[in-house]
């Protein structure tokens, strides 16, 4: 009867000491305060800081603008390049697989680093649309352009991961069920908007709560291409804590942070299941 836990031992002391610990540890000090080098127990008081922080709420907005624009864009963009890629007319479908999957193998401080200089004012996408008489656009230090910059390195990313998550959802839906439907009449686009795209709801419904948990935890792009500027427009809040914890020493306050992140991405994450339970009744 002992054996079992003997084998398991290594794993539960990894787990409580790489993971437990350091989330109930991070808990207590954002309910305290250092003091003398000691940590003074203050409550709620950091969150009460946290409810009136500007920069805190406009670096949610930010995330929120750039979680309403570019992961719809994203999606939309996967199931079509799924479905391209899981046409039988297709020659050379592994080859396009790899094409659309390499982006997500690349690094992200590389990948962020490679369009810093591709989104420069001198850079190679200033450079081309100037071949059509565009002026150049500041791409990465603009308010208005700054999200778009980086809306558009992680739609480069992240889009090839969610096709090969779609495409082999598309694979698993029997063949014969379009037969059938080919026999009824319908033409590939009725059978697209009335078999694919309902059998392959639910995977887009992970995908989108997937995204919205990485777009809330968004920190390497912004941090790598903007520094979350200019004037706090690719703010984001896990820049926003690293920024307090890292630069500011302020760690409770980075931990009340931590948490009410941890909160707002749980409750959206319930939000989406339970509106896509509540469609799936109708």
């Amino acid at each position: 009867m002992v054996t079992p836990y003997m084998f398991l031992t290594p794993f539960i002391v990894m787990f409580g000491v790489f993971l437990v610990y350091p989330i109930i540890y991070s808990f207590i000090i954002s309910l305290s305060h250092w003091q003398a080098g000691h940590l003074v127990f203050r409550g709620l008081f950091q969150y009460r800081l946290l409810l009136n922080d500007g920069e805190f709420w406009e670096s949610l907005l930010n995330v929120g603008i750039i979680l309403v624009v570019q992961v719809p864009i994203m999606l939309t963009l996967a199931a079509i390049y799924a479905s391209l890629l899981n046409s039988p007319r297709l020659k050379g479908r592994a080859l396009f697989q790899l094409g659309f999957f390499l982006p997500v193998l690349i690094d992200m401080v590389a990948y962020s680093l490679v369009f810093s200089f591709l989104l420069a004012p001198d850079g190679l996408l200033n450079h081309f649309i100037g071949l059509f008489g565009i002026p150049p656009i500041n791409w990465l230090n603009s308010p208005q352009w700054s999200k778009i910059a980086i809306m558009i390195a992680m739609t480069w990313h992240w889009t090839g991961y969610n096709i090969i998550i779609l495409l082999g959802a598309m694979q698993s839906i029997p063949v014969s069920i379009y037969e059938a439907a080919s026999l009824d009449g319908a033409g590939a686009v009725k059978q697209w908007a009335s078999i694919t795209l309902p059998l392959v709801a639910p995977i887009l419904l992970f995908e989108s709560v997937l995204s919205t948990i990485g777009t809330l935890q968004l920190f390497t792009e912004p941090y790598i291409l903007t520094a979350g500027g200019p004037e706090h427009s690719s703010m984001t809040p896990v820049l926003y804590l690293y920024q307090v914890a890292f630069q500011q020493f302020h760690f409770g306050y980075a931990s009340a942070i931590a948490f009410a992140v941890a909160v707002l991405i749980a409750l959206l994450s319930i939000v989406q299941l339970r509106v896509s339970r509540e469609r799936a009744n109708i």
